[in-house]
């Protein structure tokens, strides 16, 4: 029978990822003048928060048979995970093409290749994802707000 790892060796990779976005915003931080956002940029953000919207969609369904509470919780940062990549989404394709001087989303048609080829690929993969367990209302509600009192 083997012990649970030590909380320090616990998600190895999500710490070294989040180690990685912290760098990264702090070098966005520091330079002077800021780095312009190019469409590179934006294709490896909405990469990460695909990958995160397809994890919480993972932690929501493990937690609701025992704390349903949790899952609700967990569902709707899923939901709200993909409203941030439909804009991250949107962003990129408003940012200009070095290969073209169209900058939008051509579903009817193959994209000119990465990365729009593979941001629009992953998008439609996600949505197709979040379509099958969330409502259009849900994708359309506010967030909630949750107040929390301290105790002095």
């Amino acid at each position: 029978m083997t012990s649970p790892p030590p909380t320090s060796d616990a998600h190895p990779y999500l710490r070294a990822a989040t180690a990685g976005i912290r760098h990264h915003t702090r070098a966005q931080d520091r330079s002077a003048p800021p780095t312009p956002v190019d469409r590179l940029h934006l294709d490896v953000l909405h990469a990460h928060l695909t990958t995160l919207h397809q994890l919480l969609d993972q932690l929501a369904t493990a937690a609701r048979p025992t704390r349903p509470g949790a899952g609700r919780h967990l569902a709707a940062a899923h939901t709200r995970l993909w409203q941030a990549s439909a804009e991250v989404h949107a962003a990129f394709h408003l940012l200009p093409s070095a290969t073209t001087s169209s900058t939008a989303c051509r579903p009817e048609r193959l994209p000119e290749g990465p990365p729009v080829l593979t941001i629009c690929q992953r998008h439609l993969a996600a949505g197709h994802a979040v379509r099958r367990r969330t409502t259009p209302s849900d994708l359309n509600t506010p967030p909630h707000h949750h107040t929390t009192s301290y105790i002095k």
